[in-house]
């Protein structure tokens, strides 16, 4: 094997290298279709432009990416109804905080009764993953089905506006601040999340489970209990998405709030490099696969694609971009290069 093909190897081998990857040829495509597309300008003090619409469309998406990535790796499953938590969050919020033109009850109250409705959904996911040994899929099911409905009952099957405007702030910007609110939120749950899993030996146990949960619990670990918590902290991270996205439009509706972000969180983790199977896993290769995501949608929008439109060209770049990391694909690869290596071999000892 020559030096180049060592380097080669050595880079691509990296772990981040196929997310990264991806990332970059959209935005690449991008450079070559819509040349605004990296405009940057501000705009009234606050900065404005397609790449602040990316980081800022695709934090809630990363929030949750996050918390689905610590449900995957420990369960082996994936949590369908963060959708359906973030909307039934949302709902909980805004009916406390009251639709008048003051605030019921503290605003920080509203904050954290979402946060707390997420976590307790989250706790009734894990504790039938868990706990009673359910699918994870069908498990989530039950609140995928029911969390709209439950938000709807308390809505009454409204659409509720709210009518201060410091509740705008959490999912627009502060005042004096040119960057949007939700990017600083997405960065505070990564770097925690982060600090938690290396800081701590709760990484090692999550990965432990996640791989083999009956040879972790020979070696004294609580399989039960990690993958409980791991469910507790996706549904308390889809409590903090539902607050971002009924920030954005000072309200809720029951009906589309948070609708099929699930697929694009699910989506986002195996973007990441991560194993559907469950195991090792990368918070930063989720964050990358949520950016990615949001960064084609966003890039299908300014090419003109109408939304109806958006999913099916949507469809078929994810198709090329899971083919690229697929292994079976890299195994062919690595057969055909191996074969060309030894025919070019045979010609030379032909001559």
């Amino acid at each position: 094997m020559s030096k180049t093909q060592e380097i080669v190897k050595k880079i691509t081998g990296y772990h981040l290298f196929w997310p990264l990857f991806c990332l970059v040829i959209v935005l690449l495509f991008n450079l070559i279709k819509t040349p605004t597309f990296f405009d940057i300008t501000i705009q009234n003090g606050v900065l404005y432009g397609y790449l602040i619409d990316v980081l800022n469309r695709s934090s809630e998406l990363i929030i949750l990416a996050v918390g689905m990535t610590l449900v995957v790796a420990a369960s082996g499953g994936t949590d369908i109804s963060v959708g359906a938590v973030s909307a039934f969050a949302g709902a909980v919020c805004i009916f406390a905080l009251g639709t008048g033109e003051t605030y019921q009850i503290p605003y920080i109250f509203g904050v954290l009764l979402a946060v707390l409705i997420g976590a307790l959904c989250g706790a009734w996911n894990g504790f039938l993953v868990a706990k009673m040994k359910i699918q994870p899929m069908v498990a989530t099911l039950i609140l995928f089905t029911a969390g709209r409905g439950i938000a709807q009952l308390i809505t009454g099957g409204n659409i509720l506006y709210v009518k201060v405007d410091s509740f705008k702030r959490l999912g627009a910007f502060l005042p004096g601040v040119p960057i949007p609110t939700p990017i600083f939120i997405a960065v505070i749950v990564v770097i925690v999340t982060s600090l938690i899993l290396k800081k701590t030996a709760l990484g090692l146990y999550i990965q432990s489970v996640g791989i083999n949960a009956k040879a972790a619990k020979l070696v004294g670990l609580n399989a039960t209990v990690i993958q409980f918590l791991s469910y507790v902290f996706c549904g308390l991270c889809a409590g903090i998405a539902g607050l971002i996205i009924t920030s954005r439009i000072y309200s809720i509706d029951a009906n589309n709030a948070g609708l099929n972000i699930e697929l694009d969180a699910i989506l986002a983790v195996a973007l990441g490099g991560n194993s559907l199977g469950g195991g090792k896993f990368s918070i930063a290769g989720s964050v990358i696969g949520a950016i990615t995501i949001q960064a084609l949608t966003t890039s299908l929008y300014a090419m003109k694609v109408t939304a109806d439109q958006l999913p099916v060209y949507k469809a078929i770049v994810v198709i090329i971009i899971v083919a690229l990391q697929s292994p079976e694909l890299k195994k062919w690869m690595k057969h055909m290069r191996v074969k060309n290596s030894t025919q070019n071999v045979e010609r030379v000892v032909e001559q």
